[in-house]
């Protein structure tokens, strides 16, 4: 339950299941897979608390979110074909990065107007990518790609998080659901721990969302960047 809280709030809910699978005995693929399946129903819920902020954005989200499973496609097809140590090493600088980000976003968009540049506007051609990567990433492990996602989506997506929030729901939902499919497919899922990541993940999303659009966006943003500190230091502890 307080893994879907986390997700809809600032998106690393994996960081407190995946830990706990793999203390249930799970194998470290089977508790990644069952992860994935399990958080899928919550971030449906959080999507439609937040439907007033996705409004007038179906057209980009549906290319968004078309990136993103494409690179979680991508991403879940290289955890099942190669040792996961090579990609975990670069997890923690991945999630320091995307935390400076999201700290030196305000200052960064405003030298970018200051020069007349709105980075919003950017050409699709500057975002899609990002996104497939970021789709990568949460389709191979995907702890923390909220926080990575937030810090992308405030910067070239809109500068209003909670708008920048709702997308990321969406692209946490569509990411985990498309690497759930192929961890199915290949068989790796275990069941009954979806199962539970899935019913307290659900009923965590539905408390949460409502949650996250109550927060002003100073201390969205620590929280953001709290949760992202907490994850890059568990991560680097794993190393």
């Amino acid at each position: 339950m307080l893994a879907g809280a986390v997700n809809a709030v600032v998106g690393s809910g994996t960081l407190l299941t995946y830990p706990l699978l793999l203390g249930a005995g799970l194998p470290p693929v089977a508790a990644n897979a069952s992860n994935s399946m399990g958080l899928v129903p919550g971030s449906a819920f959080a999507t439609w608390i937040y439907r007033d902020e996705l409004s007038g954005r179906g057209p980009q989200l549906k290319l968004m979110a078309g990136t993103a499973v494409v690179g979680a496609l991508a991403g879940t097809g290289l955890v099942l074909a190669l040792p996961a140590q090579v990609f975990e090493s670069v997890v923690p600088w991945l999630i320091l990065s995307a935390c400076i980000l999201v700290i030196v976003q305000p200052r960064l968009l405003a030298a970018l107007n200051s020069r007349g540049i709105d980075a919003t506007r950017l050409p699709r051609a500057t975002l899609i990518p990002v996104l497939f990567l970021v789709g990568v990433y949460a389709g191979y492990f995907g702890a923390a790609q909220g926080i990575i996602l937030m810090a992308v989506l405030a910067t070239l997506y809109d500068i209003d998080l909670q708008r920048s929030n709702a997308a990321k729901i969406v692209l946490q939902g569509v990411s985990n659901a498309a690497a759930a499919l192929l961890f199915a497919i290949a068989g790796v899922i275990d069941w009954p721990a979806a199962l539970a990541v899935g019913i307290g993940a659900s009923v965590g999303g539905l408390i949460g969302a409502p949650f996250a659009r109550r927060l002003p966006p100073s201390l969205l943003r620590a929280a953001i960047v709290a949760v992202g500190l907490v994850a890059a230091i568990v991560s680097f502890s794993r190393m």
